[in-house]
């Protein structure tokens, strides 16, 4: 026996790729014979015995031996030919690959699959159609189905049981990447024999490209299933293998590439990580008085803003109060009469302030001033409008209940006696019912301030404005920007009746007594000139289009000439009106070039009516002659085939420029940029300002210029988060401009696109390899089509600041983020822990929508 084991053992070593003898004891059996030679060829995987067939036990026997065989010779196949995987290209590709990425442990997940699995099963059978959604990836219903089929194929059934879903789930769950490995070839592979054609491997794209959204993948099947074949077919055979599939998937770098890879960066990386490990606080006194440091130290500006306005309303109520205290018409009155002044005093101080934060001009001019701006925050001047708002409603709610719910019940009720005192104010009859307080002037004029107020005030609110409000059809075209504009242009009428009010006040007779007037006069003025400013610049001279593009996702973007002396920074934003739309509209609208480009552009996405109708207007313009283009709709003035709708542009009118946070990127030598969506037009203006600062430094070395511009940034990191692949479209010219002329990697460029799923998920795993062999060779990306690589899935914020604290020690760094509120929590919060924790100091500027 003994001998015979060591034969075995002999025959195995001397197994080879070609074809494989293999020796197998027969136990049982009264043949004379103890062994059955078969011979295995392992390209076809086919199986022939040598030895004839004598009796049925026997070819029982080998067809178990050949099953068994046809395993064992798979395996030494792959293992013979197998890469390194203990190289750093592979680590990535063995943690990837992954069907199911949000449960790491195959036991948790799988009390959530089996609870869905009673739900789902039909006669102790799970159906095809319920599968995603049993194993959590219904959202991913093609590839769930082509899962399922591999699954399925070599077992030959359209169901499966709880047990048969238990296996699968270990293998697309687990932790194993060649059972990962097999599944996916087995999605490709329909035929299971071992090979995959072209054509399977166009078919695999396009479902790869559908599951993520990538529609310009899905034009282009051809060209990336050629490419695949090409590189990993190079002999022609028209077919890949699986070891083939294993060397592309091991040699995929990992998209991220913000890892230092000095080892003084990576020491420098591990105790970063150490220190912003989250600890906490035992001591309530020692957290609370960290927590109020923290708090001062980050916010007061504002502090000392939001305290000097409560000080002066707090005093002008004080004083309001104790000058009616002490008049005669207290003793009949009593309190009320005083906390309805006091209330009113605050409300004309208010109502006169209100208007300084949104005299953009002034506010302009002063962000001009670094020493005014280092004190007052002027990113806030739009929240400042809104806290006086609620000022303005705290004093109406004083002044009119305490007159309503108070005063007049108490003069009503008055005896004659107690009546006298006030006489002089109210006549020599005393008031016998409300409506003698309503018809006079100051109550009809203080009513209808009331109700125009209230309806202002309700149309400025997010879920009005945006309408996301959930009304009915007709009450909802009540909603909306338009809504918002017109209600809030009410403010004229108030005023003028505030005024009148004010003039026929109760209980003050003398001119000096009533100062309404006073308050207003110098602030109404200031705004006042600050419209007429607007009206003679703006409608002084029309802007020349002079290209236009309609973009995929909604995007219009317009080039125009830049009106005679317009003068701007990289940030900053403008107003636009569009006769043909509305006369009386104006929509702010950040600037995307730069302040040295001879033209003014802005991109605009449209989500309301009047952008809807704007885009409208141009597409018109735009639309190409071939209803077949899927590309961006460009009309440019002077172009022959546009000779003619060219001079039918519609007329447009700007106005501005005006400060907005993302102008003070000039203070800072390191920037980090943050847009989401279209979000990030500032941005992009700030990029371009850069970027000609490095096309203006290279004229200069050249002799080709003398221009001499300075400029702080030495760094800036851009990253934009968009959801469509379309999207990347809208700046791809900055980007490729980006990568030609930034020779020495002073922008780094980071675009995501969170419709693909997310590195190491099976669903975006052939997208990955696909972007990594065309930029090898093309140096195009596949998704956005620029020189620049888009990352998948949403961004780490926590490595990204890392990233950019690892490589700059003891310095600041202005975050300027734009886009929508979701992630300005994150963001400010990683900025402030990081501005703690680290010798790197993050400033962090927001802008949204």
């Amino acid at each position: 026996m003994e001998g015979k084991q060591e034969k075995m053992e002999q025959e195995k070593e001397s197994w080879s790729e070609g074809d494989i003898t293999s020796l197998c004891e027969v136990t049982g059996s009264d043949d004379s014979e103890d062994y059955v030679e078969v011979t295995v060829d392992i390209r076809d995987e086919s199986i022939r015995t040598l030895k004839p067939e004598k009796n049925k036990p026997m070819a029982v026997l080998r067809s178990v031996v050949s099953g068994k065989l046809k395993t064992m010779v798979k395996s030494l196949s792959l293992s013979s030919r197998r890469l390194d995987r203990s190289k750093s290209g592979a680590m990535f590709a063995l943690r990837g690959l992954r069907f199911i990425t949000q449960n790491d442990a195959v036991g948790r997940g799988w009390d959530e699959v089996e609870k869905r699995f009673d739900e789902l099963a039909v006669d102790g059978k799970l159906p095809k159609s319920k599968f995603g959604h049993c194993i959590g990836m219904a959202e991913s219903s093609e590839f769930v189905n082509e899962l399922f089929e591999a699954l399925v194929r070599r077992r030959g059934t359209t169901s499966i049981t709880k047990t048969e879903l238990f296996d699968f789930w270990e293998q697309i769950a687990g932790n194993s990447f060649d059972a990962r490995l097999r599944i996916f070839f087995d999605m490709v592979d329909k035929d299971l024999d071992g090979r995959i054609t072209g054509e399977e491997v166009k078919e695999i794209i396009a479902l790869s490209a559908s599951s993520n959204q990538l529609s310009k993948i899905q034009e282009k099947v051809d060209e990336y299933a050629a490419l695949i074949m090409e590189e990993l077919d190079p002999d022609n055979l028209g077919y890949i293998e699986l070891y083939n599939l294993e060397t592309l998937l091991l040699q995929v770098p990992s998209q991220s590439n913000i890892s230092p890879s000095s080892e003084n960066k990576r020491a420098l990386s591990k105790m970063l990580s150490q220190k912003l490990i989250p600890t906490k606080e035992r001591n309530l006194v020692k957290r609370f008085a960290r927590d109020i440091s923290y708090f001062f130290l980050e916010n007061w500006k504002r502090i000392w803003v939001l305290t000097l306005w409560i000080s002066i309303c707090i005093a002008l109520f004080t004083w309001k109060f104790l000058q009616y205290k002490r008049r005669a018409v207290f003793e009949v009155l009593g309190s009320c009469v005083s906390v309805a002044k006091g209330g009113a005093e605050t409300l004309k101080f208010n109502m006169a302030l209100i208007l300084l934060p949104v005299c953009r001009n002034t506010i302009t001019w002063l962000r001009t001033n670094p020493k005014l701006g280092s004190v007052v925050p002027f990113d806030d001047n739009i929240n400042f409008h809104k806290v006086i708002a609620f000022g303005i409603a705290v004093g109406v709610g004083l002044h009119a209940i305490s007159h309503l719910a108070c005063d007049f019940p108490r003069l009503l009720h008055a005896k004659y006696v107690e009546f006298e005192p006030v006489k002089k104010f109210f006549g020599d009859e005393r008031p016998d019912n409300y409506w003698w307080f309503v018809k006079g002037t100051d109550g009809w004029t203080g009513i209808t301030m009331v109700i125009l107020m209230v309806i202002a005030y309700a149309l400025a609110q997010s879920w009005f404005r945006r309408s996301r409000a959930n009304l009915p059809k007709t009450l909802k075209r009540l909603t909306g920007f338009n809504a918002f504009w017109y209600s809030h242009h009410l403010f004229v009428i108030v005023y003028v009746l505030l005024i009148v009010h004010g003039y026929f006040i109760y209980l003050s007779k003398e001119w000096y007594e009533k100062t309404t007037w006073m308050y207003l006069a110098v602030p109404t003025i200031l705004y006042a000139c600050e419209r007429l400013i607007r009206l003679f610049r703006s409608g002084s001279e029309a802007v020349t289009i002079l290209k236009v593009a309609v973009y995929p996702g909604n995007v219009l973007s317009l080039y125009m000439s830049k009106p005679k002396g317009f003068k701007y920074t990289s940030g900053q934003y403008i107003y636009v009106n569009c006769p043909d739309v509305s006369p009386l509209q104006w929509h702010p609208f950040s600037i995307t070039s730069a302040s040295g480009d001879d033209f003014l552009s802005i991109h605009i996405r449209t989500l309301g009516d009047w952008t809807s109708q704007l885009k409208c207007l141009f597409s018109k313009v735009c639309q190409s002659p071939s209803t077949s283009q899927s590309g961006p709709f460009i009309s440019e003035r002077g172009q022959a085939n546009n000779k003619i709708t060219s001079d039918r542009f519609p007329r447009l009118l700007v106005d501005g420029p005006y400060g907005a946070p993302a102008q003070d990127y000039r203070n800072y030598d390191v920037l980090l940029l943050v847009g989401l969506g279209i979000g990030a037009t500032p941005l992009i203006s700030i990029l371009r300002d850069v970027l000609n600062n490095i096309k203006n430094h290279k004229s200069i070395e050249e002799g080709t210029s003398q221009n001499v511009h300075r400029s702080n940034t030495k760094r800036a990191y851009f990253y934009w988060v968009t959801r469509e692949q379309g999207s990347l479209e809208w700046f791809s010219e900055v980007m490729n401009e980006v990568a030609e002329y930034d020779s020495e990697g002073i922008i780094e460029l980071h675009n995501y696109c969170t419709s693909v799923y997310e590195e190491g998920d099976a669903r975006s795993a052939l997208i990955t390899m696909l972007q990594s062999l065309h930029h090898a060779k093309n140096g195009i990306d596949i998704v956005s089509g620029t020189r620049v690589r888009t990352h998948f899935a949403r961004p780490d914020w926590r490595s990204v600041f890392k990233h950019v604290a690892v490589n700059h020690v003891n310095q600041r760094v202005g975050v300027f983020y734009c886009g929508k509120s979701c992630i300005i929590g994150e963001l400010k919060g990683l900025a402030q822990d990081f501005s703690r924790k680290t010798s790197t100091k993050f400033e962090f500027h927001k802008e949204n929508f």
